[in-house]
Order: C-alpha cells, then sequence, then structure tokens
C-alpha cells in the first residue's frame, strides 16, 4: 500500500512551496515533505538558512530564530524579537503611581508579583518611605509562590519540547496548585496589582496559614517524582548534559544573570549579594553548578524550588498581626485599599462612612484615586531577584503624580542574547533544549 505525500516537495508545481532567489540565494519555502527530498531539490546545497518560528511551540511564544545550517549543524544562529511589543513602558508615563502596577504586573507574565515588587520598591525608595514589616514579609512570601510557579512551568515547557509529555503534565499540575493558592491569597490567578506602593491592597484572608502549609505539603510529595522523572533518568541526562555549554567568562561577557549564571559556578544572587525586602533575616541556600550546561540549569531551578519552599515556611513563621500599607494619608487610601465581597471597589462600610460622615475624607479619597500622589523629582534603579534573574527598574520622576520614565532591565532580554552561543557549533536539535534552558518570557522580552 503506498500513500501519496500531504504536500508535495519544493518546486514541484504547489504554489505554496516555490523557490525563488534573493539577495542572499536561492529560497525554499518547504510546507511538507520529506528533508532528503528538499535537499535533492536544491541541488544538494549544504548551507541552508532555516526560520524556527516565530509560532513555533518550540519557541516559547512569538519568539523567531534564524538559524544557518550545514547538515545539522548550526553554524550562525540569531533571535528576532519585537513580535509581542506591548509598549507597556511607555504606558506607565500616561498613569498615575499606583496605576503603574497594573502594566508591569502584564510584563514577565510568569512572575507579575516580581515585577510589582521591583517597580513599586523604585516607587518607595523615590517617596523615602519604608513599608510595614507584616507587608515586606508578605512580599517574600508572594514572591516566593512566584517563582515555584515559574519554574515548574520551565519544567513543564522544556519537558515538552523535548518530548515528555508526562513532564508537562507534571509541571502544569503543579502550577495550578500555586495558582489557586494565589488567586486565595490575592484574588487573581495572574496580573495580581496586589503589591502597591507603600505596601499591599489589603491583608491576607482568614486561614492563609492553612491553606499554605498544605500547598508546601503537597510539593513535598510531588518535588521526588522530579528526580524520578528526569535528575536520575539516563535519557533525559543524555539529552541535556553537554548541550548548551556556556562557560562563566561567556555568562559575565554577555550580562547573562539568574539560573544561567549560577549554572556556570558563581552564587550571585541578589537575595543573598545585594537584599532587599528583608531577605537578610532569612535562611535558604544559592545552588551552584559548574557544569554550565543545560542538565545543570534544570537542577538547579528544581533546588531553587525547594529553597523558596524554605523561605515560605520561615515567612510563616514571623508573620505577626500588623498594617500592610504605609501610615501616610498622602499616599495611602483613606479606604486603606479595602475590597468589597465582590473582588471590586471598596468596602461598603467604609462607603457608607466617608459618604455619610465626612465630606473631607471623600474628596480627599477621589484626588487620590483619580490624579494619585505626588513622587520627589530624582530617578533610582531597584533591582530584585526574579526567577529568571536580575530584574531591574529604572524610575524618573520629575516632581509629579506620573513617572516621567519607566525603564526595565528584564532579564529574559538580556539572557536570550547568550543564545547564539550556546547554539552554534551543536545541533539543530539541541537549539530546542537551549532555547528552553534560558526559560524566556516573550512578555518580558518586548514590553
Amino acid at each position: 500500500m503506498t500513500t501519496e505525500p500531504l504536500t508535495p516537495p519544493a518546486g514541484a508545481g504547489d504554489s505554496y512551496a516555490q523557490s525563488r532567489n534573493t539577495t542572499e540565494g536561492r529560497v525554499y519555502t518547504v510546507t511538507g515533505g520529506d528533508w532528503d527530498e528538499f535537499i535533492d531539490e536544491s541541488g544538494g546545497e549544504e548551507r541552508v538558512v532555516i526560520n524556527l518560528g516565530p509560532q513555533h511551540p518550540s519557541t516559547h511564544g512569538v519568539l523567531r530564530l534564524v538559524l544557518e545550517l550545514e547538515g545539522e549543524t548550526v553554524t550562525n544562529a540569531r533571535s528576532v524579537i519585537g513580535y509581542l511589543h506591548t509598549g507597556i513602558e511607555k504606558n506607565c508615563e500616561y498613569r498615575t503611581w499606583t496605576q503603574g502596577v497594573t502594566f508591569v504586573t502584564r510584563m514577565d507574565y510568569l512572575a507579575p508579583l516580581h515585577n510589582e515588587a521591583a517597580y513599586c520598591l523604585g516607587v518607595e525608595k523615590l517617596l523615602g518611605i519604608e513599608v510595614p514589616r507584616r507587608a515586606e514579609i508578605i512580599r517574600v512570601l508572594l514572591m516566593e509562590l512566584n517563582r515555584i510557579s515559574s519554574h515548574v512551568v520551565f519544567l513543564a515547557t522544556g519537558a515538552m519540547e523535548l518530548g515528555s509529555t508526562t513532564g508537562m503534565t507534571f509541571g502544569f499540575r503543579e502550577r495550578e496548585e500555586v495558582l489557586h493558592l494565589l488567586e486565595f491569597l490575592t484574588g487573581l490567578r495572574m496580573n495580581h496589582a496586589f503589591i502597591r506602593p507603600g505596601g499591599l491592597a489589603q491583608d491576607l484572608p482568614e486561614n492563609y496559614r492553612e491553606r499554605i502549609l498544605d500547598f508546601i505539603k503537597v510539593m513535598d510529595e510531588r518535588l521526588p517524582d522530579y528526580d524520578k522523572l528526569f535528575t536520575g533518568q539516563p535519557i533525559w541526562r543524555q539529552r541535556l548534559q553537554g548541550v548548551g555549554y556556556l562557560p562563566l567568562d561567556g555568562c559575565l561577557q554577555l550580562g547573562v544573570t539568574g539560573p544561567i549564571l549560577r549554572s556556570a559556578g558563581l552564587a550571585w544572587d541578589l537575595r543573598k549579594v545585594e537584599p532587599y525586602s528583608g531577605y537578610e533575616e532569612y535562611d535558604f541556600e544559592v545552588p551552584t553548578s559548574t557544569d554550565a550546561d543545560c542538565f545543570a540549569r534544570f537542577v538547579l531551578r528544581v533546588e531553587e524550588i525547594r529553597q523558596s519552599l524554605r523561605i515560605i515556611r520561615q515567612c510563616l513563621d514571623k508573620l505577626e498581626p500588623g498594617p500592610v500599607l504605609v501610615d501616610d494619608p498622602k499616599i495611602a487610601w483613606p479606604a486603606k485599599l479595602a475590597i468589597g465581597p465582590d473582588g471590586m471597589g471598596n468596602s461598603l462600610e467604609h462607603v457608607r462612612k466617608i459618604m455619610g460622615q465626612s465630606m473631607e475624607s471623600l474628596i480627599h479619597h477621589f484626588k487620590l484615586v483619580t490624579e494619585g500622589f505626588d513622587v520627589p523629582p530624582g530617578q533610582v534603579y531597584s533591582p530584585i531577584e526574579a526567577p529568571r534573574g536580575e530584574l531591574g527598574y529604572h524610575l524618573v520622576s520629575d516632581g509629579g503624580t506620573r513617572p516621567m520614565r519607566v525603564h526595565v532591565r528584564d532579564p529574559s532580554f538580556v539572557n536570550l542574547q547568550a543564545f547564539p552561543a550556546m547554539a552554534e557549533g551543536g545541533l539543530v536539535a539541541d537549539v530546542i533544549a537551549a532555547v528552553a534552558s534560558i526559560d524566556p518570557v516573550m512578555g518580558g522580552v518586548d514590553r
């Protein structure tokens, strides 16, 4: 029994698979058929340039990779970005300082709480204020939960791209656990806008401690499965060891941070080297390796999940009753940012109070919500350790109620320039593993 190919070979008369001459040489659009037949059609030319993306399932979103091949070996690689540009940085200049939180949380959509925290730390530095201790501890708690959810998505997508559907279902199963918990704590699964300048939108709900402890118990039970499925699995090790190699000097020259830098042997973690939000109080380790390959980056991220769980336990022990918003009527809303049971607007009790008892309070509340608060002139850079590396916010104020400039040093954007160094000289199949180990999020790259 013989079957006809779904798509005829290049040059066989199909309008979707014809060849044409360009200044770079002859170009073929291949939409199916056999690779060997295509090589024969092209006259056996060994140098081939292919597009991977921008909608390829293995490119972590709308990332386009242009690869020049000789046989199966990548001789030249470059990434093409900009397909997900949102203009978030510029949009922040047309909103109040508080409203900016709702924009920045949408940049790196796998680390929304880290973006909120870095942005708010910059605003608070310009204001010269310190948030209450309870708010600071809750911020750390939320960021570490967010780090876990980001890393399990790395495990899930990386496994899926390399052929492990079981790893994909494991990773997204764990991510759902984190997102359910974050929804309970903040009201939303993603794009929380929960961390605000001066503190938090509101306090944690009742029974938060029990829910978090239940989550820790679930993760403690499931994490060993990753070691069984991946770490000790010979096929997984052979697929990743020695692939995407980037030594320490290459990392430093390219400005790479996060797990990629630590996989090359440098224990650079801003939570340790430049502590913020009280991280100096927490007892945790910064895992490192000297293998500098894809397997080392995988192992480090699994260990970072364990360290995040360790920090979360300490957060629960440190939490004591107290305010979650700075006590400054010029910055904090009179409503104390209370939210009603529908998750929208202010609590009915507060609305009744300000409307029935104090006209001045109502006017002040209205002006603070619509116009925002003034931030003293100046500029600041506030870096934190996000799941992918150093996430920094450069904020410039001209003394008004809106930022004059917001610029973000996103780790995905900087780390992505290491892709050619990892991929060139390797095989096409290893390009997928190298990009997966970088773990780029295109929302953060394009902004």
